[in-house]
């Protein structure tokens, strides 16, 4: 029996010494890779820009991401956000449905530019629409619009 162990051992190391040099390859480009998903959601990150400030926001595209939004989520960074886009302009309304952060949502038009501006309460089950159609609608932390002196008008870049 140890005659037919050795020598599978031996072909599993060879096998394995014939892929080690692809290894240090394969972990150089892991971290690119994992840099583009959010490592919570596994949502799609994307940059974003508005009024010159970036965000790294994750993209919410299907039904399902939609609905689960940021529901559950306990913290997000100053510079991170989620985006909702539409397949085409219409009127929109968000809610708070089991959501812990207070958050502010921004509506966004077919010109790409900030139709209104919200801000949410956690948990609050009231209907936030927008001021229009709205092809896009973005969460960022409560108060982070007003920092950034972001509002109506501005331009959102994607």
């Amino acid at each position: 029996m140890r005659r037919i162990l050795r020598p599978a051992l031996a072909l599993a190391v060879l096998s394995l010494a014939a892929v080690a040099p692809a290894a240090p390859a394969l972990a150089r480009a892991a971290p690119a890779a994992r840099a583009a998903v959010h490592p919570v959601s596994g949502l799609k990150v994307i940059p974003l820009r508005v009024r010159g400030h970036a965000f790294r926001v994750e993209v919410a595209r299907s039904d399902a991401e939609q609905q689960k939004g940021l529901m559950f989520r306990t913290a997000m960074g100053a510079n991170e956000g989620m985006l909702f886009p539409e397949a085409s302009p219409r009127r929109v309304a968000f809610w708070m449905r089991n959501t812990v952060l207070p958050l502010d949502i921004v509506f966004i038009g077919a010109d790409r530019r900030i139709l209104n501006i919200v801000n949410a309460i956690p948990y609050d089950e009231t209907p936030l629409p927008s001021a229009g159609p709205a092809i896009a609608v973005l969460e960022l932390n409560a108060g982070r619009t007003r920092a950034l002196g972001i509002r109506v008008g501005d331009k959102v870049e994607w």
